[in-house]
This record gives structure tokens, sequence and C-alpha cells, in this order.
């Protein structure tokens, strides 16, 4: 890895979970995933730039936003994916009331450019996956494996950052499908739970938050994205549980509160199942930590 992060990482952040390797990557290489993280902002976070060195993905999920690409204007929601590169100028910026969280990934290398042409995403341009997490759990193994040391971690790197593409191009939601009220009012309760998963107890909760009846709330959730409300609410919950366990000092009963379970013994439990290991060996395989 390089001596230090690289200066160009965003600092109006609350929150980040980022890894850098080499900032120099060989010219003649194919493909080499430089950086790549996942930030929540705060509402003052803004980027303007020139020029960037690398070939950039952003992917967001939850927070909305702007960005200007190619002379104008776009909005920002869950589940939106941008792209820029050397020679693009470039802004961000968040809403105030509901900041940014988001993904990104830099990369450098012969093939990049011809990467994103594949993947639809240049020259600069705007898509939305559905559902709008779709590629959460990629971006999250693509940190794990970027903050490894070791053999192999390059190599592991390019190929999930393959993955990504393939997982975008059929996650790509069809145009027509995101104009109908049901689609948006699906992705209007996707945007909620993401936002705050712990402050959901349970469905009841989820459909008075978007206003909406619980049946009609299962409708929606069967019909775009194939599981139930519940589910997607407890992947929500134990994602962000997951990070919190890497933390320093973070303790599991501390964590389990946090994430909306009184009784940390369930929220063992529920992990095992989701992840199957217990947070403590979790914490162990996933985040080099013991206790």
């Amino acid at each position: 890895m390089s001596a230090g992060p690289p200066a160009f990482f965003a600092t109006e952040v609350k929150g980040a979970r980022r890894f850098y390797r080499d900032l120099a990557p060989d010219p003649r290489a194919h493909l080499v995933v430089v950086c790549g993280g996942r930030e929540e902002c705060t509402p003052a976070y803004r980027i303007q730039r020139r020029d960037f060195p690398f070939w950039s993905l952003e992917y967001v999920v939850a927070g909305r936003g702007r960005v200007h690409l190619e002379g104008r204007w776009r909005d920002l929601g869950p589940g939106d994916v941008f792209s820029y590169g050397p020679g693009v100028p470039h802004e961000i910026v968040t809403s105030g009331d509901a900041p940014l969280v988001k993904y990104f990934v830099d990369v450098a290398g012969r093939h990049a450019q011809r990467r994103l042409q594949q993947w639809g995403l240049w020259p600069p341009r705007l898509a939305r996956v559905h559902p709008p997490d779709a590629l959460q759990r990629l971006f999250e193994e693509l940190i794990d494996a970027g903050l490894r040391s070791g053999p192999g971690g390059d190599a592991l790197c390019a190929g999930l950052f393959g993955c990504l593409g393939i997982k975008l191009r059929m996650a790509a939601a069809p145009a027509e499908q995101m104009l109908t009220p049901a689609f948006l009012t699906y992705q209007r309760c996707c945007a909620l739970i993401q936002s705050d998963p712990a402050r959901f107890r349970n469905l009841a909760d989820v459909a008075r938050a978007c206003h909406v009846d619980r049946a009609h709330l299962c409708r929606l959730f069967r019909r775009f994205s194939g599981e139930t409300p519940y589910r997607y609410l407890m992947r929500q919950k134990l994602a962000g549980a997951a990070a919190r366990l890497c933390e320093p000092g973070a303790l599991v009963k501390a964590v389990a509160w946090e994430a909306g379970f009184s009784d940390p013994f369930h929220f063992s439990r529920v992990f095992k199942r989701v992840f199957g290991v217990s947070p403590s060996v979790f914490r162990l395989w996933r985040c080099g930590r013991e206790g």
C-alpha cells in the first residue's frame, strides 16, 4: 500500500470505511483497483473537481443529492450509479436533510475505460439498479478485499470489480418500470429503511413511515424484489451492525442495541442465521479483532 491516503478522499464525512492500495500503478497493467470505500456524507459534503487521475464508479445506497456531469445536473437517490474519469469535470453535492450514503471505487489501467463503456457508463452517465441495494454486498466484499494485505489481493479486487459490472448490467432498472407509481413507492420505502434501519422495530413501523398498509408493502416487495420487506429490513439492520462490529471498541451488546435489538442473544441468533457465524467470530475473521 502507499504511504498515506490519497488527498482526494472527501473530508466532509461522518463515517467512512475506505481502502487505498497502489496510488501509482503500473501504466501497462490491464486493470488495477486503486482505492474504494463507503462514505456517509455530512450535510456540508461537496466535491468539485476539474480533473481526476483515475476512472471512478460511484453508487448511492441512501439519501439524496445531485451530480453535475457532461454539463448538466442530475438528481441522485438510492440505486443510482454514475462514472467519471480523467479529464472529466464533475461536482457532487448532498441534500442537507437526507445526506448521501454511497460507495465508490477508483481504477486504473489500459482496460479501465473499456470496462465502463461495456457497462453503459462511458461517456460519463447516470444509471440505476433495481433493487436499490443490488450492488451493496459486492461493494462490501470489495472493501474487505481492499483492506487485506498479502498475495492475491490485487487480483481479488480486480475480479470483484468485474463482478460489479456484471451485476450492474443484470440489475439495471428498465426505464418504463422506473416511471410507475408502484415502483416509485417501492423505492421510497427502500430508501426510508436504508436511511435508518434501527428506527424500525417491525413491519408496522415501516408501513406507517411509508404511508402504506402492511399488505400493500408486502405486495410491493414481492413484485419488485422477490423478498419480504421484513427480510429486507433485517438485512439492512445486520449490514450496519457488521460494519459497526469492525470499529475499535465496539461491543456486541451495544451494537445489538443500536441495530434495534433489545435482546443481544436474539441479535446473535439472527446474525448467525444471516452470516453463518456469531458476531464474535465474524469480528475475528472479517475484521481481524478479538473480543
